[in-house]
């Protein structure tokens, strides 16, 4: 069974032809399908109509990547794996698992991709620190010294008493 990504001319959202892996027909039809990957993409039976061998197709929606606004100005794709390893540098030595710094990473990026396509850096890092203050507060302390540009213990001081900052519930009166 050959399994082919869809490549074909795509007019709109819809697909013109896929060629056949066997014989590069661009002429078949559909004899199956059903949707794959929880609803990601849809998975097609194909048949061709020169050579009548059978494969696979999967049609997915192309993302719309989200836009990180550098101070500079600057625009470039929101990139997992370079949150990861900026996550991956503050929480060294600390007893985060790999796994938590990918739900991380993919909760900031959801975070951020609800409220449009561009984000600016500074919202990144902070979405970054909130979700880090819950992980590990020491993670939290070191990435925000690197993003804040802490200066001296005086920054750490403040810092510490933001997070370990709690206000008490109000009495009721009476």
């Amino acid at each position: 069974m050959a399994l082919v990504l869809l490549e074909g001319v795509r007019m709109g959202t819809s697909l013109l032809y896929v060629r056949c892996p066997w014989c590069l027909a661009d002429d078949d039809r559909v004899v199956d399908s059903r949707l794959a990957e929880d609803g990601a993409a849809i998975r097609r039976r194909r048949e061709c109509s020169g050579c009548g061998h059978r494969y696979t197709t999967f049609e997915r929606i192309d993302e719309i990547p989200l836009i990180v606004v550098k101070r500079s100005g600057a625009r470039q794709p929101f990139d997992p794996v370079k949150l990861i390893d900026g996550l991956r540098s503050a929480t060294k030595n600390r007893p985060v698992t790999e796994s938590q710094l990918e739900v991380v990473a993919r909760e900031v990026e959801d975070e951020l991709r609800e409220e449009g396509w561009e984000a600016t850096s500074e919202q990144v890092g902070l979405a970054v620190l909130e979700h880090l203050r819950v992980v590990d507060e020491v993670a939290y302390l070191r990435f925000a010294s690197v993003y804040k540009g802490f200066e001296g213990v005086d920054d750490f001081r403040r810092e510490v008493g933001l997070l370990t900052k709690t206000t008490a519930p109000k009495q009721p009166e009476g």
